[in-house]
């Protein structure tokens, strides 16, 4: 497969026309709801006024449908010019196999040491010194997205915290609703469960748990409290019969379902949807009872191809992602919060604020991609797939595997 070409186009600079080249890159990535679309739409415009072409890749099912098919083609010597992965160590086998663009000249002349925040984003980036991706958002899981109109259709006031929501989960199946939406895919009920944790046991324990490995401490009735949590979770959201994380944020938008545990990319879907954060839908940040932010997102990183224009039209496009005005536009669409310090986002909406508060703040969480290998979450991944969809896995069951996982993890 020819995954990029030179092509001739025409450039008029102060009225003389003048002959330059434009390259395509084939960038790939799984953003395909609506929401992302209209995101990923943003860079594809920046990069293209460059005179380049960005050629869409898009791969569905999300990152982990996606992540082996990428890996698969880097590794087997067809690469596409630059690829999504989050942030942390999903790409840190293909950097150390030297597969991955040394992106360390371009950084230090952008200066981004000094303008992406928090550091551990570009520290994420790097490995022996050198920055092999551009981290371009902050993706923070640990939201609940409340619909305004279910409530009131359930006669019940809108819950400020999970407590709350919990409670209210008998009126909401009695007025027809589903109380807690979750889509099947294997990250979505393990988000659920990390983000319970982070809620009700608190930051320093999810650190402790995924970023140190502390199995004493996976196995307290500290974590056995959120284990019964998320059953509590797996019985509200019984009924939410979807795939997709953008389907079950669907019956969230539509008053079908109270509430959705996801992560904030979900403003994009009531965006695209015309719905109004703080009147529509309301957001709670940590659940309504430990608000942080933690610094997921994305990150692109380009293969390596020998080839001194693509080369060119890499360290163009890993420029124009960080630049002030796509940094805005991306993530007002994507709903994610800007990497850079210095953009001006007098447009957030009240979800949005909300989080940059928490960040200004300083209350944040490293994700777990950033704290844990890829392998070791995959199994977690199993684990909780199949908790919520074993209804004979008891709370107990769950905790002493996850126990044991967490011994075993790197």
């Amino acid at each position: 497969m020819k995954l990029f070409k030179t092509i001739l186009t025409a450039s008029t600079f102060l009225g003389a026309a003048a002959a330059v080249h434009a390259t395509e890159l084939e960038v790939t990535h799984w953003w395909t709801s609506g929401g992302e679309a209209a995101a990923v739409a943003e860079f594809a415009k920046a990069f293209d006024a460059t005179g380049n072409k960005w050629v869409d890749g898009a791969i569905a099912g999300g990152g982990g449908t996606a992540r082996p098919v990428m890996i698969s083609r880097i590794t087997g010597g067809d690469p596409m010019a630059a690829t999504q992965f989050n942030h942390g160590r999903q790409a840190e086998e293909l950097v150390e196999a030297g597969l991955m663009r040394d992106l360390t000249e371009v950084a230090e002349k952008e200066g981004w040491k000094d303008i992406i925040r928090p550091a551990s984003l570009l520290e994420s980036c790097t490995l022996d010194g050198k920055v092999y991706c551009v981290p371009v958002n902050i993706h923070s899981q640990q939201w609940l997205w409340l619909s305004n109109k279910a409530f009131e259709d359930a006669g019940v006031p809108v819950p400020t915290n999970w407590e709350e929501f919990a409670a209210a989960a008998p009126a909401l199946e009695e007025a027809g609703k589903i109380p807690l939406a979750m889509g099947q895919q294997p990250w979505q009920t393990t988000l659920a469960f990390q983000v319970l944790l982070v809620a009700l046991a608190g930051p320093d324990a999810y650190t402790k748990i995924f970023g140190e490995q502390d199995a004493e401490l996976a196995a307290s009735p500290e974590i056995t409290k959120v284990f019964e949590a998320a059953d509590q979770a797996r019985s509200m959201s019984a009924d939410s019969d979807v795939q997709d994380w953008n389907q079950a944020t669907n019956l969230v938008i539509t008053g079908e379902a109270g509430g959705q545990i996801m992560g904030d990319w979900a403003q994009g879907e009531f965006q695209v949807a015309g719905q109004v954060a703080g009147e529509d839908y309301t957001c709670l940040p940590g659940l309504g009872v430990n608000e942080v932010i933690m610094t997921g997102g994305d990150a692109f990183y380009f293969p390596v191809i020998d080839d001194p224009e693509v080369s060119a039209a890499q360290d163009q496009l890993a420029s124009v992602m960080l630049s002030p005005e796509t940094q805005v536009a991306f993530n007002l669409k994507k709903g994610s919060l800007p990497v850079r310090s210095d953009v001006d986002l007098e447009a957030v909406n009240d979800c949005m604020r909300k989080g940059l508060d928490i960040l200004d703040q300083g209350n944040i969480i490293q994700s777990p991609d950033q704290l844990m290998s890829a392998d070791s979450l995959v199994q977690i991944n199993d684990l909780f797939v199949q908790f919520f969809n074993d209804p004979n896995m008891s709370a107990e069951a769950a905790q002493n595997t996850f126990v044991q996982l967490i011994e075993n993890a790197d």
